[in-house]
């Protein structure tokens, strides 16, 4: 069990969830509002329609384990939470006479760390796994985000229609590209989605079985995955890590769609051009920097793992 590290009073944790809201709300709100009025996003609505987190709880504080929170009635019934004992309350530093109180009153709440680690058990450990498995290994910098194309590969033959995007090159151009580059998709959940004809040109045929051991770090999608690893441990890591990945998700999905077949500059844009030299190289400085931030956000999350494991 996490030792106790802090107790936030009413005032201050509401302050918290307050800047939480707002700032994950600078995401969420817009993709409500268009989700309202029947609206779609081809680039911003991705992690909110691909992932499972729903907006509401995405805008959701939690303060991570070892935090009580005072004057917090309300989050006893919450999911992995339970109200602190006196004894507890006194260990992080509370009065007798204040720990008495809000013991009696139930209002001093904490994440319910071994009831998450008993029922979330399994999830940690193959978190832990992917996570560890995918930090050792060594980047790739030259897929040039071949998988998009490959996925808008042979589109007449196959009667894809992608709805209101149109194909920067048309349908032949596109195919032209894929034709003429090595493929070399790591990524499962990126690579079910090729064309047929376009699956055996990749060099590699990455399954659900070899998934933990074939994610490798220059990934723009495994290093959108990570936003998905940190809600999974929803609340015993806390928000602000959650955002950190999901804002790394964010630039990676943008980065993604820039480089892809499709022409976004109605929606405001520019096209990577990686079917050129150029177009290439700068590909491979903003999938440097992501990875670089993605170094950083796996060692946060398997250190907080490895504290319950």
């Amino acid at each position: 069990m996490a030792e106790v590290l802090k107790v936030l009073n009413g005032p201050q944790w509401r302050t918290y969830a307050k800047e939480h809201e707002r700032r994950a709300g600078r995401f969420a709100d817009p993709f409500v509002r268009r989700r309202e009025q029947g609206q779609a996003h081809p680039v911003e609505d991705f992690l909110f329609t691909y992932y499972t987190l729903k907006p509401g709880q995405f805008k959701r504080w939690h303060p991570g384990a070892g935090v009580i929170l005072l004057d917090a009635a309300e989050r006893v019934s919450w999911k992995f939470y339970r109200a602190a004992t006196e004894d507890e309350l006194v260990l992080a530093g509370l009065s007798p006479d204040d720990a008495h109180t809000h013991a009696e009153r139930g209002d001093a709440v904490l994440v319910d760390v071994p009831q998450f680690v008993d029922k979330r058990g399994t999830a940690l450990t193959f978190t832990r796994e992917i996570l560890g498995n995918t930090a050792d290994k060594k980047a790739f910098f030259g897929c040039f985000g071949m998988h998009e194309w490959a996925m808008a590969y042979k589109s007449v033959q196959n009667n894809i229609r992608h709805d209101y995007l149109d194909l920067r090159l048309g349908a032949e151009g596109t195919d032209r590209v894929v034709e003429s580059h090595r493929i070399r998709c790591s990524h499962f959940d990126a690579f079910r989605f090729f064309m047929p004809q376009a699956a055996p040109m990749n060099e590699l045929q990455p399954t659900r079985e070899t998934q933990r051991t074939m994610e490798q770090p220059a990934c723009l999608h495994a290093n959108m995955d990570i936003y998905k690893w940190a809600y999974k441990l929803i609340p015993l890591i806390d928000s602000a890590l959650v955002m950190d990945c999901f804002e790394l998700a964010w630039d990676a999905r943008e980065l993604d769609m820039r480089a892809a077949p499709y022409d976004l500059l109605d929606w405001g844009y520019e096209p990577i051009k990686v079917e050129t030299p150029e177009g290439k190289a700068e590909y491979v400085q903003h999938q440097r920097e992501l990875s670089e931030r993605s170094v950083a956000l796996r060692r946060r999350l398997l250190t907080t793992i490895n504290t319950f494991l």
